[in-house]
């Protein structure tokens, strides 16, 4: 039985109670192995959550920020980013990658459209800047950490809505994506039912651990009465 009928209530309940850790574990126990994306993605601020829906952005090289060429993208300043950013929904997730980490892919300005979309963050395989605007902002950034140099001259969007890795991850558009201190987890939409079910379980049943630990139980026994650990 679904405990939840909206995004809304699913967000709502992985907010209250989860957090990457349990999702990883879980996702390990379903065979899906490789859902972490890698440690260099981590929060502006330790405190920051996200939780939405992946809305992945493809971005590539440029060396100027017109040029001719055989594709129009090349004579367009930020290649289809703009469109990219006006796209996004409420509860997604702006996930951007393709590119090399010499520039910044996103920024203040971003974010303050991102907001008012009432998109849910941002998750960047690359560097952001503005960074004491998001911070004011507080819109839920994770990055490889703060570099001013701008991607105009140096790198485009080339497509969006499209399914993309990072580092061998795969994220499709619709993916749940949930990041806090310890990293972002990929939950692929096939799954998310069973994953985030198993997940409230899981944390449901830690807390009975968690006591019993605290009341003196020993680790060798509370495994063995409640399996987790």
């Amino acid at each position: 039985m679904t405990l939840w009928n909206s995004d809304d209530e699913l967000f709502a309940h992985i907010r209250k109670e989860l957090f990457t850790a349990v999702l990883g574990d879980v996702l390990d126990k379903m065979g899906l192995l490789h859902q972490f994306l890698p440690p260099t993605i981590r929060a502006l601020r330790p405190d920051m959550l996200l939780v939405g829906r992946a809305m992945p952005v493809l971005e590539a090289d440029f060396f100027a920020e017109k040029i001719e060429g055989s594709s129009p993208l090349s004579a367009q300043p930020f290649g289809l980013m703009f469109r990219a950013l006006d796209d996004l929904r409420p509860h997604e997730v702006y996930v951007a990658t393709g590119g090399s980490p010499r520039y910044a892919l996103w920024g203040e300005l971003m974010s303050t459209r991102a907001m008012h979309l009432k998109a849910a963050g941002a998750v960047l395989d690359g560097y952001s800047r503005d960074t004491h605007g998001i911070l004011r902002l507080n819109f839920p950034t994770f990055s490889y950490g703060s570099y001013g140099q701008d991607q105009g001259a140096r790198g485009k969007v080339v497509d969006f809505r499209v399914p993309v890795e990072i580092a061998g991850i795969p994220i499709h558009p619709g993916d749940i994506l949930v990041g806090d201190v310890d990293g972002v987890v990929v939950v692929p939409r096939r799954a998310e039912d069973e994953a985030i079910r198993r997940a409230l379980e899981k944390v449901r049943t830690e807390n009975k651990v968690r006591q019993a630990i605290i009341d003196g139980m020993s680790t060798v026994e509370a495994f063995t009465r409640f399996g987790v650990m």
